[in-house]
């Protein structure tokens, strides 16, 4: 059975463009999933990246040309500035990963796609405690997760899940790794699958 990492941040659009794409594939390929949010705030400056404010104003003009594009072509509704971005997504990490520890990776996988849509499509604050209980909630999931999320395992957990995104080479979000092989961005999707095919 094939396996993939997955290592995004909840508050990446490009991850959200691809999310359910990426289920789709791995889901084809009856490959297991590794949910690992990472903080991208350790991964940039180790790899030479810049946070999004950082970047030269014609490269952030073009990610919004970009954006739109891949919406439409994907049928994918997305808000190009949304009312919270940028906003820390290092609380929603450590619910995805207590979440992935009580429930498995699919819970976490729902989970992941029900905060990016939150972001990207329904303008909600992924750094306010009450979006996230309410997205729990929303997902069936039990609201004690939000307190195991600010348990010492949840943080040691997303630490961990950046440093192995570090050994992997890992620079950006979202990177789907095979056998130690990078696809990196939601327009690789197609390199993923061909991979996972053999």
């Amino acid at each position: 059975m094939p396996h993939i990492d997955y290592y995004f941040t909840p508050v990446s659009p490009w991850t959200y463009l691809g999310h359910a794409r990426f289920r789709a594939i791995a889901r084809a390929a009856g490959a297991s999933v590794s949910v690992q949010p990472v903080d991208y705030g350790v991964i940039f400056p180790a790899s030479g990246g810049l946070p999004l404010p950082k970047r030269a104003p014609q490269r952030q003009a073009y990610r919004l040309v970009e954006l739109a594009r891949f919406s439409r072509h994907l049928n994918v509704p997305l808000n190009l500035q949304p009312k919270f971005f940028p906003v820390d997504g290092a609380a929603a990490s450590r619910l995805i990963v207590a979440t992935q520890a009580a429930r498995g990776p699919q819970a976490a996988l729902d989970l992941a796609g029900a905060m990016m849509k939150a972001v990207w499509a329904e303008d909600r604050n992924l750094a306010d405690e009450a979006t996230l209980a309410a997205l729990l909630g929303e997902q069936g999931l039990d609201p004690g997760l939000l307190a195991a999320s600010r348990e010492s395992a949840a943080d040691e957990g997303y630490r961990a899940n950046t440093q192995r995104a570090l050994e992997a080479q890992v620079f950006g979000a979202p990177s789907y790794v095979v056998d130690g092989e990078i696809f990196w961005g939601q327009d690789r999707l197609d390199f993923l699958e061909r991979k996972l095919r053999g």
